[in-house]
């Protein structure tokens, strides 16, 4: 389904975004039920510098917390959900402050941000969700203190630039207004550059999927052109290269770029265990590298290439 499609890139995102301010983990083992949190922050004892501002996402990350973004509407069950897990890591935080004879403060436990397209006004009501205080924006729900629980649905927010690294989260012309800013700022911003590489990433996997709804064709209607430019102008890099160095060569320059840039937006960086393994990769035709790129996980690559 491509709800789980937009659910990886959703955690992919809030990593890229995050870890240059703090400890992210993504698919975080809670105890009690088998079940995970998509996305959980700690943020570094001193903030990054000359780091990206982030608007509203900067302001959530001052905190610890719990991030649940979802692709449809929110609803009553999957609230109640994501609350257990965060009674949850609660529950473990207290525990280890018993043990190390400690007492924890309420602002050492982290705050569960849930992440929606939407809200029904219904289900804001049931759940007593009333406009945040602590950040004063249309759209941004707070259900107490003491539940340590607020829902961004991002369909509401403003649009502004410190909205923005939220609205690419949204759906529909909320998603794909927010992107084409992305792409305004691309080429003096590296983390906007990063994040539509991202993007593109979602977008290649979107086009094998046969279950799209409308929001996802009009997605990929709005990205292909640019995509398919992007990689021409790779290719036209390689091409000048090879009038200098042989065709031969200028191709597998095309190639090697490529891959380089899938390997970052599939794990972050390029380590030495994967250095190693893109001279395999660039040997390799691009509709065989491609797949394998996007499709496996980093110790599937290193096990399929071994050194």
């Amino acid at each position: 389904m491509t709800r789980l499609i937009h659910d990886q890139f959703a955690k992919q995102y809030l990593k890229e975004l995050l870890s240059s301010r703090g400890k992210v983990e993504t698919s975080r083992d809670v105890t009690g039920e088998a079940r995970q949190i998509d996305v959980f922050f700690v943020p570094f004892s001193e903030p990054p510098e000359n780091a990206t501002p982030l608007g509203l996402l900067d302001k959530i990350a001052t905190t610890s917390c719990v991030f649940e973004p979802f692709r449809n509407a929110i609803t009553r069950s999957e609230i109640r959900s994501c609350m257990g897990k965060l009674f949850d890591v609660c529950g473990e935080k207290e525990r280890e402050a018993r043990v190390e004879k400690r007492k924890i403060t309420e602002d050492e436990l982290p705050v569960l941000w849930l992440l929606t397209p939407t809200i029904s006004e219904t289900i804001r009501l049931e759940f007593n969700a009333s406009l945040d205080p602590d950040n004063s924006l249309m759209g941004v729900y707070s259900l107490g203190v003491g539940l340590r629980t607020k829902i961004v649905a991002i369909h509401q927010l403003p649009n502004t630039q410190a909205t923005l690294w939220l609205r690419v989260l949204g759906k529909g012309r909320v998603q794909r207004e927010a992107i084409s800013e992305l792409r305004d700022l691309s080429d003096e911003n590296q983390i906007s550059s990063t994040v539509l590489e991202l993007i593109y990433n979602l977008l290649t996997r979107l086009e094998t999927s046969q279950e799209l709804d409308r929001e996802d064709r009009e997605l990929i209607m709005e990205l292909s052109p640019i995509y398919l430019q992007r990689l021409e102008t790779a290719t036209q890099k390689g091409v000048q290269q090879g009038l200098q160095q042989g065709v031969q060569q200028g191709v597998k320059q095309t190639k090697r770029i490529v891959i380089e840039n899938l390997l970052r937006v599939r794990f972050g960086s390029i380590d030495d265990e994967l250095s190693a393994i893109i001279e395999p990769l660039v040997e390799l035709a691009v509709e065989e590298f491609t797949p394998l790129l996007v499709q496996l996980s980093r110790e599937e690559l290193l096990a399929r290439f071994p050194n």
